[in-house]
């Protein structure tokens, strides 16, 4: 499965959303770029499970070093592996381990029944709790420092998804899909060190959008 000529974005408004992991599973799989396949990375040994579709937007790289994390809203699970366009509605706001590590929440194209979804306000607050509490919960349990920033709407979508491209495009030979064990988002992190960026997580950035979206 060699992603390297799929756009992040096919069409304004949109993404190529590559799943990784079912919604309702504990296996977590990830994308190998080197053998072109989905593998087994672990189980997560915790009562929770993936509350939605979760994968990634091929040829990005975020701030963590691997491509950008996304979710789908789906009806039904789909599989590993499986290729979605979908609209990205909002942003899961998070720092993971000491860096920004922000998800996309997405409604299928596809789905007709979702087409006026077009907000994370048109999402109620218990599922949008759920997934925030998913990872808070599994991270803790594997020992992982992990902080909800909150939901950003979808007109903080653009931003982070160009952000995210262009890096991929600076990193040049970094593989499209995970970059593990790949040295792409290490070279990268020690390349924004060396030029005197003081976070190189994204981490202030993104606490100071949500103190300015405070009552």
């Amino acid at each position: 499965m060699d992603l390297s000529h799929l756009p992040a974005s096919p069409e304004p408004g949109l993404v190529n959303l590559v799943v990784e992991i079912p919604a309702g599973s504990r296996n977590k799989y990830e994308y190998n770029a080197l053998a072109g396949v989905m593998a087994l990375d672990r189980i997560l040994h915790s009562s929770v499970r993936y509350p939605f579709d979760y994968g990634f937007i091929p040829n990005t790289l975020a701030d963590d070093g691997s491509p950008l994390d996304a979710l789908v809203i789906m009806e039904e699970p789909t599989f590993a592996g499986c290729l979605i366009r979908a609209r990205p509605i909002g942003i899961l706001d998070m720092v993971d381990s000491g860096s920004h590590d922000g998800k996309l929440l997405c409604i299928p194209e596809a789905d007709v029944l979702k087409s006026r979804v077009r907000s994370i306000h048109q999402i109620a607050n218990e599922q949008l709790e759920e997934v925030a509490e998913f990872f808070r919960t599994y991270k803790s349990i594997e020992g992982r420092v992990t902080e909800i920033l909150g939901w950003l709407d979808v007109e903080e979508v653009p931003a982070l998804l160009q952000r995210c491209v262009d890096a991929a495009t600076q990193a040049g030979s970094t593989p499209p899909g995970c970059l593990d064990p790949c040295l792409g988002g290490a070279l990268q992190q020690e390349s924004l060190v060396a030029q005197g960026l003081e976070d190189p997580g994204g981490i202030a950035e993104a606490r100071r959008i949500h103190q300015s979206r405070e009552p």
